[in-house]
């Protein structure tokens, strides 16, 4: 009874091992028809069915190649699990592809891969005009945004013009200079100008290209300015010369050592014409940082010179017989008064020094100084006075034969012997001479050459402009 009862147990316990073990042996079954996507992606696991032969994997992952026309004249062996791939593929994406396609079917346990990418002709154009179709098909799909994006531009070209206009008439009475007034409705403007073409870029989706513009503005501005630093300091102070106006048109000037008329004043330089009837240009960069003499600023211009009379004269009656002389001379200003002064003792001559003051406007310094020389020597030679020459030692180490006068006399031509007596020619009592040609000014013909002369700058005259406002 109890060998039945143990026989029963291990009969009970022996067919429950048989049903796990059988179980266990079941294996699942999946379905593999899921549709091919992407040439990059291959199916993760393709399945046959259950317990599949290598003539089934070779059926169905020829079957697979063929379906997605990629490949000319596919063929699949597999041989005890491993596939063997061959044929052609288009490009080197495909052959991956079936290779990753073999590799992942069921039961393939190696692939080999013989699938020869098909060489393309140099007349095959297809990749281009594969290329231009997908270009028109993205110009199509970006026909609305580009439409969005002109009328984007035109509002912001219309708020650009209108934020300028609206700054230059603001300024307009509180800035005297039309240049600056430009410039800085310019400076509001260009900043609205460039938020609406960021915000174009943004709308149309380009947000690398905004930040880039917006990065590059500031990067461009630098190297322009290293580029072209001394046209933007030419620039800067053509708009402090306006501004400042340390002259005007027609004045007679003196900088960097050049005298003349001004003619006119450019965002480049100022351009004079010198007494000798040339034009000079000078950058405004250096009248800027220069000393300016202004010779008509102030009309009133003074001259003095040097005159020596002797140590036997009296100085103080050469100082009343000069100053007599300035009184009465008609280009000579009484206000402020001419002054004869006593500047030195020279080594043969005592040494005066003649101020005078003229109207600049009306009368030629050199002229008016060059007749008030001549008037002097004239006054001095009147008064009984004398200029004689520098003293001048001279040492003859060897000696020198001397002739005695008398003996001289005897021997000497007779025109000869009036010429050594005869007296120096006096001066005529004009006040102008022929030479001298008048008290004029040759500032008006200077302006007048200007007018006939063709200026070598163009540009648009910023004194003009400001004088005339």
């Amino acid at each position: 009874m109890k060998i039945r009862k143990i026989a029963i147990s291990l009969g009970w316990i022996f067919c429950t091992a048989l049903t796990s073990l059988a179980q266990d042996d079941v294996p699942d079954q999946f379905a593999a028809d899921a549709e091919i996507e992407a040439v990059k992606s291959a199916p993760a696991d393709v399945e046959v069915q259950p317990a599949v032969t290598d003539q089934m994997i070779e059926e169905r992952l020829e079957n697979i190649l063929r379906a997605t026309e990629w490949f000319l004249r596919p063929q699949v062996e597999v041989n005890e699990g491993v596939a063997f791939i061959s044929g052609e593929a288009e490009t080197d994406e495909h052959r991956k592809w079936a290779g990753d396609l073999a590799r992942n079917t069921q039961d393939v346990v190696a692939v080999v891969n013989k699938l020869q990418v098909t060489p393309k002709s140099i007349w095959d154009f297809t990749p281009a005009w594969i290329e231009i179709q997908r270009m028109g098909r993205e110009a199509v799909q970006a026909t609305p945004l580009l439409l969005l994006g002109l009328l984007l531009f035109g509002l912001t070209w219309v708020f650009a013009t209108m934020s300028m206009r609206i700054a230059f008439a603001l300024f307009e009475n509180r800035l005297p200079s039309p240049l600056l007034r430009h410039v800085i409705s310019r400076a509001i403007a260009i900043p609205v100008f460039l938020f609406g073409i960021y915000l174009i870029l943004r709308i149309s989706g380009l947000t690398q290209i905004a930040m880039t513009v917006l990065g590059g503005t500031g990067l461009i501005g630098i190297v322009i300015g290293i580029a072209f630093r001394d046209i933007a300091e030419n620039f800067l102070a053509s708009i402090l010369i306006s501004i400042q106006r340390p002259f005007s048109l027609g004045d007679l000037i003196q900088v960097g050592g050049h005298e003349g008329v001004v003619q006119r004043v450019t965002t480049r330089g100022t351009l004079l014409m010198t007494l000798d009837g040339n034009h000079v240009q000078i950058p405004n960069a250096t009248i800027y940082k220069n000393v300016i003499k202004n010779f008509t600023a102030n009309p009133k211009r003074r001259f003095d010179f040097l005159v020596g009379i002797d140590y036997l004269d009296s100085a103080s009656k050469a100082q009343d017989v000069i100053q007599q002389m300035l009184e009465d001379h008609e280009a000579i200003l009484d206000d402020p008064e001419p002054m004869v002064l006593v500047e030195e003792l020279g080594t043969s001559t005592v040494n005066l020094r003649v101020y005078a003051w003229i109207d600049g406007s009306q009368y030629s310094a050199a002229k008016v100084r060059s007749s008030v020389i001549r008037l002097t020597k004239r006054a001095i030679s009147d008064a009984g006075l004398t200029m004689p020459d520098e003293a001048r030692e001279v040492i003859f180490p060897n000696g020198i034969p001397v002739t005695m006068i008398d003996d001289q006399r005897r021997t000497r031509h007779p025109h000869e012997q009036e010429s050594s007596t005869s007296v120096p020619a006096a001066e005529p009592e004009t006040v102008q001479n022929e030479s001298e040609g008048g008290f004029s000014s040759e500032i008006e013909e200077i302006e007048k050459q200007a007018q006939e002369s063709s200026p070598p700058d163009k540009g648009a005259n910023l004194l003009d402009t400001a004088e005339q406002e």
